[in-house]
């Protein structure tokens, strides 16, 4: 049965609050990936895995949920593979109006995690609507091979120069930004270490495209 439609949206959740509720495995990549973010994670679960303990700045607490766990969260992730657990922690949320996820238990969820590859700021996502986990770590894994960290520093060398001209008034809407990192080779001089070179030839695109 096709999922309901999605809205893609990036989370800004350093500082806030989150709940994980659950100590395993999925427990710490889900926690680990908050903390990434700068969120402020307490996970709670009748047994926490060393794994979870592991991850810098997360408290947790080893007991069974409680709706008053979810007192001042931002977002929360059920991530304790009982689907029970799962539909009361969402039933909770949903009356509090908090956003949550149940990892792998898409009809528990106001809101899905993609897949994702990061390189740098450059993330890509994958996401199949959370019909299909597999098929969106299968593509992420693709993607993966073929984005290395050249892309990262492509993205910081025209982020750069859009910051430069944002900084001296001068319109970054007029630029032919696609024809520049396309035909200055970027990406190509980049792999070879040409840092400088790659520099200057997209400097050169850029002048000639808002000319």
């Amino acid at each position: 049965m096709p999922a309901e439609p999605a809205y893609p949206v990036n989370l800004l959740v350093a500082g806030k609050r989150c709940l994980v509720v659950g100590g395993g495995a999925v427990a710490a990549q889900k926690a680990r990936g908050l903390a990434d973010a700068g969120a402020e994670v307490h996970v709670v679960a009748p047994h926490v895995d060393d794994a979870v303990r592991a991850v810098p700045g997360v408290t947790w607490q080893e007991r069974g949920y409680d709706r008053d766990d979810l007192s001042g969260c931002a977002l929360v992730i059920a991530a304790t593979g009982d689907s029970f657990v799962n539909r009361q922690v969402f039933e909770d949320a949903e009356a509090r109006g908090i956003w949550i996820n149940a990892a792998d238990d898409p009809a528990n969820c106001t809101f899905t995690v993609p897949a994702r590859v990061r390189q740098g700021d450059l993330l890509v996502t994958v996401s199949t609507s959370g019909r299909s986990p597999a098929v969106a770590s299968w593509l992420r894994r693709r993607i993966e091979a073929e984005l290395g960290p050249e892309f990262a520093k492509l993205l910081d060398l025209v982020a750069t120069e859009r910051e430069q001209m944002l900084r001296e008034g001068r319109s970054t809407e007029a630029v032919d930004w696609q024809n520049a990192i396309d035909s200055g080779m970027l990406l190509e001089l980049i792999r070879e270490g040409r840092i400088a070179e790659a520099k200057e030839r997209l400097q050169a695109c850029l002048s000639s495209s808002s000319g």
